[in-house]
């Protein structure tokens, strides 16, 4: 299965069924009149939020929906048949966008909660509706009305507690191997993950948080380098982020540096994302000696000006992982406990979570916006240059995910 996460489609609701002219004209039965019926109403469209899908590799590639259109009416007052409403099931996390307006038409959060997105036609009228005292044989009927006919852009966002934020090789994938049952792919080698990834955290009975693994930020992912520009949008629902920060990197570059490049990144994507509850993990412990470490632990701490949390694990080896989960359930609760009791801190968190809505689709329609031009042949101003590595239409079949049922 492809994990596919924004897509355009186009829908039309059915359009409403013609009213009918019509009299009565049967033999042996006197004073005949008008008996034509209404036409049914055209079907309208909704998106409904699907629990058991995780993906919108549905409308890869039929990208036209058409409900059904509602029957014109018939003869002896018979109304005609009612189009059938259209129904197209999404992820959960789905936000449906009207293309040439770009307004938000709403964002499907819970599993069955469903969304209007086209209006079916209204029907049209029969003579019978035209009868009156002083017009025993009306011959006037009504058209039924077009439905609605839109383009959306569907983009799904993971829905989780937690996200894992850092560059490729940093150990996110080991982490959530090491902290939960998902067992995406790792490798000794960058952008191993070219999807997100999420893993169910079990702390306790009854207790469990989710987190969200997306590729690996490089240098210039703000501007569309890399892969991981098209996959931070997944952060913008979490509560709290992990930054991994590899302590021990095989090529020998400045751990400290590279922490530094993923905050700086990340402000630039969205300065409102930045803002959100982030700890600091320093992954790879078990590869350094106990004095390295604890000089390498200040250097990071230091270049960053950190001032959060600080967690020293190393995933592989379960070290220290057991404690960083317990503390993340905490903080989950209390979270969740403080919005419910205090007004003020719920509004601050639900404006927060909405510039960093904006911000993010502000950034990503800027980045199509480039992309268009260049297929265009015309060159953004203070476009860099791109060797275009990943253009995301280009690449039609996208990365494959094989499900594995134990």
């Amino acid at each position: 299965m492809k994990f596919v996460d924004e897509v355009s489609i186009y829908v039309k609701a059915g359009d409403g069924g013609n009213g009918m002219m019509s009299f009565r004209r049967e033999k042996f039965i006197e004073k005949g009149g008008p008996n034509g019926g209404d036409g049914g109403d055209g079907g309208s469209v909704y998106i409904e939020a699907d629990e058991n899908l995780n993906t919108l590799v549905d409308y890869r590639y039929t990208r036209r929906f058409l409900a059904q259109n509602g029957e014109k009416g018939g003869s002896t007052d018979c109304t005609g048949r009612k189009g059938d409403d259209l129904i197209l099931p999404v992820p959960v996390g789905t936000t449906v966008i009207d293309s040439s307006t770009q307004e938000v038409i709403g964002d499907l959060t819970k599993p069955g909660q469903r969304l209007l997105v086209a209006q079916g036609g209204w029907h049209g009228l029969g003579n019978t509706r035209f009868k009156s005292s002083t017009n025993r044989a009306p011959r006037q009927t009504t058209p039924g009305k077009p439905g609605d006919a839109r383009d959306l852009k569907l983009e799904l966002k993971v829905l989780a507690d937690v996200g894992l934020l850092g560059l490729p090789n940093a150990g996110k994938s080991t982490f959530i191997r090491s902290v939960s049952a998902a067992k995406p792919k790792v490798a000794d080698y960058p952008f191993t993950t070219l999807v997100p990834n999420l893993g169910v955290v079990s702390v306790e009975r009854y207790k469990s948080f989710v987190v969200a693994d997306i590729p690996g930020l490089i240098e210039g992912a703000s501007e569309g380098a890399g892969l991981g520009i098209r996959f931070l949008k997944h952060l913008a629902r979490t509560r709290l982020l992990l930054h991994l920060v590899d302590m021990a990197p095989l090529d020998l570059t400045d751990p400290a540096e590279a922490a530094v490049t993923i905050v700086e990144e990340l402000a630039k994507f969205s300065p409102a994302l930045a803002e959100r509850d982030r700890w600091l993990v320093l992954n790879k412990s078990d590869q350094m000696l106990e004095e390295e470490r604890e000089a390498r632990v200040a250097e990071i701490v230091e270049r960053l000006d950190w001032r959060g949390p600080v967690y020293v694990i190393s995933a592989l080896a379960h070290e220290g992982t057991e404690r960083l989960c317990f503390d993340i359930m905490d903080y989950l609760e209390a979270r969740a406990e403080r919005i419910q009791e205090n007004p003020e801190f719920a509004a601050e968190v639900a404006a927060l979570n909405q510039r960093i809505e904006d911000e993010a689709r502000a950034r990503l329609q800027a980045l199509d916006d480039q992309r268009a031009l260049r297929r265009s042949g015309v060159k953004a101003v203070g476009a860099e240059e791109d060797d275009g590595f990943w253009d995301e239409e280009d690449d039609e079949d996208g990365p494959e995910i094989i499900y594995v049922r134990d």
